[in-house]
């Protein structure tokens, strides 16, 4: 009798198991890695890196058929939509996991890390960015949000031994927690408001329902974008970012400003254009200060600093300025897909350039053995494969041509200029004014690698190995090919997601 009213309480919704085969896939790679840990030990430690990076590859497959098949598929009554829009953003997440897994293959075997571990966090974390892609509910988006989030507090503070890596993790964590409390506020709010978690739902009362509370639907979108806010290291929100970019070991630093601000930046898409488009005079302003403040105070500092990571972890917030900037415009009439279309743009190219810069620190300091910028001087007497790889992305983040960088800072001045609006053309004059501010201090260090002598004129060759070269390949492959054939990107960056926006 229990059995039977169990069964009739319960009802498996229809699940598509090929529009979640990616997830599925990623599940399945980090328990396989789980078990070999436990039955083979120290045994299996050679062999992780590449059982992680095969199951991020093999991840791909699904993705490539539910891209051929074309079909929209939604799941959980809407909580769960496999979409161009989702297809693309999960082929960045996968395309950054498995090069921050060729940059960790020599960097963790050869310190005193735990192995196995390191690589199940890192599938998991990658786990809950490609299920963001796809998330459409409040619930489902936290999830997503937590998954990737919890393992990445526990990768910052991989470096047991070292006071920086555990205060990092310490800091990133609390900080953490923080502004998702804050951002949990604001969603507890619009359900509060609408009676529903599901995005499409949320979007249709705030347009035709009648709004009781405006000051409540304000204060949580500002609750919301606040909290995102964090995730994407926008100023103010940032603080956590310098400290815990250099305390985590570096390929986790790579992982983080890629990887984790394509996600925050992906959920800020959804909520802005499935939930609360029409309330763009709400996010609007906040967005348009956020991208101000962010390309100005980080490039600011950046100028400042003698850390090359603490120098990529400011000009990480810069561009997170710059990445939002398009969305200051985007509840204009007609922009509304370009917007969205720059933004996925920009994320795209920003993963490749930098993460290629961060392979060649990696590189350079298996020589060096620090961080300081003036440690790389005259790196060109020996490593100039190195040194030629460095400028090519330094100048690509400054958005030089004909590197791909030029087409993502292309692509938000086209949207900022097409906005017929003061406020458009004000920020397009911050941008510009601040791509030559960051131009100034990424030559900087193109200039003392090139030009400036070695520290005690020590010439020997740095060691290089083939995961590092083939991440370095990847990278520069993919940046320059979006510099002279921009179309290539600007193709699969041209989704939309309004039509799920009710």
């Amino acid at each position: 009798m229990t059995t039977q009213l169990l069964t009739l309480a319960f009802e498996r919704p229809a699940i598509d198991w090929h529009a979640v085969a990616p997830e599925l896939t990623l599940l399945a790679v980090g328990c396989l890695i789980t078990l070999i840990d436990i039955i083979f030990l120290e045994k299996a430690r050679p062999y992780t890196a590449t059982l992680a990076g095969l199951g991020v590859l093999a991840t791909a497959i699904p993705i490539i058929t539910l891209a051929m098949d074309g079909v929209d598929r939604v799941l959980f009554d809407g909580a769960y939509v496999v979409d161009d829009f989702a297809l693309f953003t999960k082929a960045i997440f996968l395309i950054s996991g498995y090069v921050v897994i060729l940059l960790s293959t020599n960097y963790v075997a050869e310190g005193d890390y735990w192995e196995n571990e390191y690589y199940g966090l890192l599938l998991a974390s990658l786990m809950g960015m490609v299920m963001m892609s796809s998330s459409r509910d409040l619930i489902s988006i936290f999830v997503a949000l937590e998954l990737l989030s919890i393992p990445a507090y526990l990768m910052v503070a991989w470096r047991k031994r070292d006071a920086r890596s555990n205060e990092a993790g310490l800091k990133y964590y609390l900080m953490g927690v923080f502004a998702s409390a804050v951002m949990l506020y604001g969603m507890s709010l619009l359900f509060g408001v609408s009676g529903s978690t599901q995005l499409s739902e949320i979007s249709n009362f705030l347009t035709n329902g009648t709004v009781s509370s405006v000051s409540a639907i304000t204060l949580a979108i500002v609750f919301v974008v606040a909290g995102f806010a964090f995730k994407v290291s926008a100023a103010p929100f940032h603080t956590w970012a310098p400290d815990v970019y250099e305390g985590a070991p570096t390929p986790v630093t790579a992982f983080l400003s890629v990887a984790s601000k394509t996600a925050g930046f992906i959920a800020l898409l959804q909520l802005i254009y499935v939930g609360f488009h029409n309330q763009s005079d709400v996010y609007e302003p906040l967005i348009w200060i956020l991208a101000a403040a962010s390309m100005t105070f980080g490039n600011l500092v950046a100028l400042k600093q003698t850390n090359i990571v603490r120098m990529m972890a400011y000009s990480g917030v810069a561009q997170t300025g710059f990445i939002l900037a398009p969305l200051a415009v985007a509840g204009h009439a007609g922009l509304e897909d370009q917007a969205l279309s720059a933004v996925l743009t920009y994320l795209a190219i920003y993963a490749a350039m930098n993460l290629g810069a961060f392979a060649v620190i990696i590189t350079l300091s298996r020589k060096t053995g620090s961080a300081e910028i003036e440690s790389f001087n005259g790196a060109f007497r020996y490593a100039p494969a190195m040194t030629v790889s460095m400028a090519f992305f330094l100048f690509s983040l400054a958005g030089i041509p004909p590197l791909g960088g030029w087409f993502a800072k292309f692509e938000v001045f086209s949207v900022l200029a097409s906005s017929d609006d003061v406020w458009g053309y004000a920020l397009a004059v911050i941008a510009a004014i601040n791509s030559v501010i960051a131009l100034y201090y990424y030559a900087s260090v193109a200039r003392r690698m090139w030009a400036d002598e070695a520290p005690e004129n020590d010439l020997t060759p740095v060691s290089t190995t083939s995961s590092l070269v083939s991440a370095l390949a990847i990278c520069a492959i993919v940046t320059l090919a979006f510099g002279v054939v921009p179309q290539i990107v600007g193709r699969f960056a041209d989704v939309t997601l309004l039509t799920l926006g009710g």
